[in-house]
């Protein structure tokens, strides 16, 4: 049995679902992934890091769009095809599925429950919280007024949303995708990663007696 684990990290914008990712790797002592997946895939794929950025979590609609001006600047390139958000969630999909076969990780985002389904040892988590908790994180990390925050809050929630569905046709952000949902207000960023630190503990102990 491959001793490594994943801890897959859903979150809502302003959740703090991305410090809570890094905590976690700190106290297992194991790796961090985010915006490094699109590095990793650029390399393994030969698309450049670029095209992946502007890929990142949006549906292929979007996606082309965003697209439609960096092909027409990049000579013919690459082929739109290759380009495509099928692809390059292909692309990225393989490389979440090489580190988990390589070594214990958080990744955060990205459709990784989906993407490692079928790892036993992988545990799905979702942070979530107040609308008016994370306009406040938000506007403070960024320097901008409440509703300006908020705009981007549901902004960026909706992108989110709409690829996890595109790509896994599950619900994002449903309870039942995932092993453990929870909002990071009830008790503060850094208990909430205490509390997942001990149910992921708890989880990987029951699936290997179980094994």
């Amino acid at each position: 049995m491959n001793p490594n684990f994943v801890i897959a990290v859903g979150r809502q914008f302003g959740s703090g679902g991305r410090e809570i990712g890094k905590q976690l790797a700190a106290r297992f002592g194991i790796g961090y992934y985010d915006k490094e997946l699109m590095k990793l895939a650029a390399k393994e794929s030969g698309v450049t890091e670029e095209f992946f950025e502007k890929a990142d979590e949006r549906t292929p609609g979007t996606l082309m769009h965003a697209l439609s001006v960096a092909l027409t600047m990049g000579g013919g390139a690459f082929q739109s095809n290759a380009l495509s958000g099928e692809n390059l969630f292909r692309f990225q999909s393989e490389v979440i599925r090489q580190l988990a076969a390589e070594q214990s990780c958080v990744i955060v985002g990205r459709t990784a429950d989906y993407i490692l389904r079928a790892n036993p040892r992988c545990v799905n988590i979702f942070v979530h919280a107040p609308m008016e908790v994370r306009v406040g994180r938000i506007a403070t990390l960024q320097d901008l007024s409440p509703r300006k925050a908020e705009e981007l809050i549901r902004k960026t929630d909706k992108s989110r949303a709409a690829y996890y569905n595109y790509y896994t046709g599950k619900t994002w952000g449903d309870s039942a995708s995932y092993h453990l949902s929870v909002d990071s207000s009830a008790l503060g960023i850094d208990t909430t990663t205490g509390y997942i630190e001990q149910f992921v503990a708890s989880r990987l102990a029951s699936v290997d007696r179980n094994r």
